[in-house]
C-alpha cells in the first residue's frame, strides 16, 4: 500500500486474513479505535513511508529500537510493527478472533541484512537437523524430523505471504523462516521422548537456535523493499 501497489481496502483485507476484525487505538486525531482501512489511510496521511516487522523475545529484541515503553509492550506480545515517518509502533493484542493494535511512539530500527540473515537461517537449519538427528528426533517427534528434511530439500514454503514488490529471495526467505518457526514452536511444546534432562536441554537449545535464526530471517525478509 505504501508503494502504491494496492489501495488501503485491499491491504486491509490481506492483513485481516481469517481474523474477524482489526482495530487500531491511539492514533493522533482519532480518539476511538479505528477500523483497519481507516487506520491505514490515517497512517499514510501522517507520512508513513515504511513498515518494519519486529519479532522480539526476552534476550533477543529483534526489530526493536526503543523507546522502553514500546519495547516492553512488544516483548510482552512477541510481535509488533514499526512505522517510519510518524515514528510509531503498533503492538497487537488478540481478543478471541479479533485483534486490537495500540499505537505507541517507536524509533525505526537499523536496516536488516537479508543475505546475512538468510545465511544464518540456513546454517541454523543444518545445525538443528544434525543436532536433533544425533538425539534421535525421529523417535521423539517423527513429524518434526520429516519437516526438517523437507525444508532442507526444497528450501522454501509456498512463498505467497509477502506483499507485491518484494524480490524473489525475500519471498523465499520469508516462507522458509515461517516454516522453521512453526516447526520449532511445535517441537518446543513438550520434551517428548527425552530420556534425560541433558537430552531435553540439548533439544531445546537446538530448537531455540533455529527459532532465533528464523525470526531474524523473517524480519529481514519483511523489511521494506529497497525501492520503497
Amino acid at each position: 500500500m505504501l508503494t502504491g501497489a494496492c489501495d488501503p481496502d485491499t491491504a486491509a483485507q490481506k492483513i485481516l486474513g481469517d481474523d474477524v476484525g482489526h482495530h487500531v487505538a491511539g492514533l493522533a486525531g482519532h480518539p476511538e479505535p479505528a477500523t483497519l482501512p481507516v487506520a491505514l489511510n490515517l497512517l499514510r496521511a501522517a507520512g508513513t513511508t515504511q513498515a518494519h516487522l519486529a519479532l522480539p523475545v526476552p534476550g533477543d529484541p529483534i526489530g526493536l529500537a526503543g523507546p522502553p515503553p514500546f519495547n516492553e509492550a512488544a516483548l510482552e506480545t512477541g510481535e509488533a510493527v514499526v512505522l517510519t515517518g510518524p515514528e510509531l509502533g503498533l503492538v497487537p493484542a488478540y481478543v478471541g478472533p479479533a485483534v486490537q493494535w495500540t499505537a505507541l511512539p517507536a524509533a525505526s530500527p537499523l536496516p536488516a541484512d537479508l543475505g546475512e540473515a538468510d545465511r544464518g537461517l540456513r546454517l541454523a537449519l543444518i545445525d538443528a537437523a544434525e543436532s536433533l538427528a544425533a538425539l534421535d528426533v525421529a523417535r521423539w517427534k517423527p513429524e518434526v524430523a520429516d519437516a526438517l528434511i523437507d525444508i532442507r530439500r526444497i528450501g522454501q514454503g509456498r512463498g505467497d505471504d509477502l506483499a507485491p514488490g518484494y524480490e524473489p529471495r525475500a519471498v523465499k526467505a520469508a516462507a522458509t523462516a515461517r516454516r522453521c518457526l512453526a516447526i520449532a514452536d511445535a517441537a518446543l511444546e513438550d520434551d517428548g521422548a527425552a530420556v534425560t534432562g541433558a537430552e531435553a536441554d540439548a533439544r531445546r537449545r537446538a530448537l531455540l537456535g533455529l527459532a532465533s535464526a528464523a525470526r531474524r530471517a523473517l524480519v529481514a525478509a519483511c523489511a521494506p523493499p529497497l525501492h520503497a
